[in-house]
Formats: structure tokens, C-alpha cells, sequence
């Protein structure tokens, strides 16, 4: 099954858009991925056919729980979630945000050659980020749910959420939660072409 296929298929198992367009943005950012990969080691997942799975299908999966028009991915990575996000939510503000720079250099190269508008890149520590910045901060396996509360709550608006993307439900990472944080949605979903939990994790003060 080729690429654009396998994303197709998946986003319309999700009742995600699967255009055309979309599905050409996505593999082209896939195909970037792949090739810088080589060189920068941006990931361990090789192979486009496991990066559409595992990175593509797998990261919007949070799409449903996303609240209000700024959404930041803390700790992004390669662009994980938020590339694949923005590409779906073109009317929503994504801020990408990590720390390491080669990470950072692909990610504009990847902004510019996907032509995305609704993208900002910031090259900093979450505890340097602005408060109050964000309706959403979204993370992807990016640590225990107490510590994605003490570097990100601060970020949260008012009214706003965290939302943690795990793998196993967190049972015992939900029963340590720091006050006034509190777990609204505990969901799993499945990702397809994925045989693994996945769970998302929504919290509010």
C-alpha cells in the first residue's frame, strides 16, 4: 500500500478529511521527514508506510479534543502533533515549540515547503514560554502527567486544557494529578494500521 493510500484510508477511518490536497501535504511532509531523517535522526520510526501510522494517523487522533483557536504542541519534535494537526485545523494558531535546534531547522524547512500559515516555530524551554498563551496545549509522549502539568499548566488561558497524548491508560499517573488539575476525559482511541493502546488524557483546572 503506498502512502497516500494508507493515509486515506486512515483519515476516513477516523472521519477525518482525506482531500486530495490534505493527503498530498501530509505525504509531503512525510517524504521530508524521511529525508532528513537520514541525517538528523529526527525519529526512530523509518519507513513511510510505519511514519503514516505511527507519527500521521496516530497524532491527529487528538483533533477531537482540541478547544479554542491557540493550540501549542509542547515538545514537538519532528512536528508531532502539530504539523499534521495544523494541516486539518487550517483556521486554528499552532505554536510548535522545542528546545533542540536541529529539530527546530527542519521543522522551518518543513513550515516553508508546506507553505503553512497558521504555524509558528519557537526555539525555546516550555518554562520560558509565555503564560496564558494557549486555549490548548497538546504533548505527545512528552512525560508523566504531573510534569506536563508543573511545565505546561501555566501556559493554559483560562478555561483552556491540557491535553496529554499516552500509549496505556495512566491509572497511576491520574491518581497524582497536582490540584486544581483534574482529568475530564480519559478516552482511548484506536489508531488504524496501529496494534498498540493509545489513550488521550484531557485535563482541567
Amino acid at each position: 500500500m503506498d502512502v497516500g493510500q494508507r493515509l486515506r484510508e486512515g483519515l476516513a477511518q477516523l472521519g477525518m478529511p482525506a482531500d486530495a490536497v490534505l493527503v498530498g501535504q501530509l505525504a509531503g511532509y512525510l517524504g521530508l521527514l524521511e529525508q532528513w531523517n537520514r541525517a538528523y535522526n529526527l525519529t526512530r520510526v523509518t519507513g513511510l508506510d510505519d511514519m503514516a501510522v505511527r507519527h500521521i494517523l496516530d497524532s491527529v487522533t487528538a483533533r477531537p479534543w482540541l478547544a479554542g483557536s491557540r493550540i501549542l504542541d509542547a515538545g514537538t519534535g519532528a512536528g508531532l502533533p502539530g504539523i499534521p494537526l495544523a494541516l486539518l485545523e487550517p483556521a486554528r494558531r499552532f505554536t510548535l515549540v522545542d528546545s533542540v535546534g536541529k529539530k527546530m531547522r527542519f521543522l522551518h524547512q518543513a513550515v516553508a515547503s508546506l507553505g503553512l500559515r497558521n504555524v509558528t516555530l519557537l526555539q525555546a524551554r516550555l518554562e520560558d514560554c509565555p503564560a496564558g498563551s494557549a486555549d490548548t496545549v497538546v504533548s505527545r509522549a512528552l512525560a508523566s502527567l504531573a510534569d506536563f502539568v508543573g511545565s505546561c499548566g501555566r501556559l493554559v488561558a483560562p478555561g483552556g486544557r491540557l491535553v496529554a497524548m499516552k500509549g496505556r491508560r495512566p491509572d497511576e499517573e491520574l491518581a497524582v494529578l497536582p490540584a486544581p488539575w483534574r482529568a475530564t476525559t480519559v478516552g482511548r482511541v484506536a489508531v488504524p494500521g496501529l496494534d498498540a493502546e493509545r489513550h488521550i488524557v484531557v485535563l482541567e483546572r
